[in-house]
């Protein structure tokens, strides 16, 4: 739960695969009993996370922490216990009271969980303007995107990864 946090916590506006991902990996190896909320709660108070991370982005790990203090606060202690939470909109409304948190912010984490979302991002929005769909508010171009994993015959979280893929080696 700790590498999920800090996945999304950390990766805005970040290189996924050149930054990102290789310090998920050390966390995880380097902080194994975070693999719960309790766990990564309980590591993070006696230890400095943006050290943990080697990366020093004051505002990532507040969020981080913040998004570790709600679910801690609300029962959620491991994958399934996210997966099954965010199935509720109240609690994805109680989420987004997190700075930093958004509603890309909440269906990415979804997807950390094996929800199957669209989380739409540059990438996605990008792909949809080389398409031809106009500028659509988030909510809006989510739908589109699973209407064409609909369409397709495709898994929405599949689709969406497809694209995410395609778009960032190609910028």
């Amino acid at each position: 739960m700790g590498a999920v946090i800090c996945d999304v916590s950390f990766q805005p506006r970040c290189n996924y695969e050149a930054t990102l991902r290789p310090r998920l990996l050390r966390l995880q190896r380097s902080w194994p009993d975070a693999r719960t909320v309790r766990g990564f709660q309980s590591r993070f108070a006696t230890e400095d996370l943006a050290l943990a991370m080697r990366f020093n982005h004051a505002r990532k790990v507040a969020t981080a922490h913040a998004i570790t203090g709600l679910l801690a606060a609300n029962g959620v202690d491991t994958r399934d216990d996210l997966h099954a939470w965010l199935g509720h909109q109240t609690h994805r409304a109680v989420l987004r009271t997190v700075k930093g948190v958004g509603p890309k912010s909440i269906d990415y984490l979804g997807n950390l969980v094996g929800r199957s979302q669209v989380a739409v991002d540059v990438y996605l929005r990008s792909f949809a303007a080389d398409a031809g769909v106009p500028d659509l508010p988030y909510e809006q171009l989510r739908v589109v995107y699973e209407e064409a994993a609909v369409f397709l015959g495709h898994d929405r979280g599949a689709l969406e990864h497809a694209v995410w893929r395609y778009k960032s080696k190609t910028t």
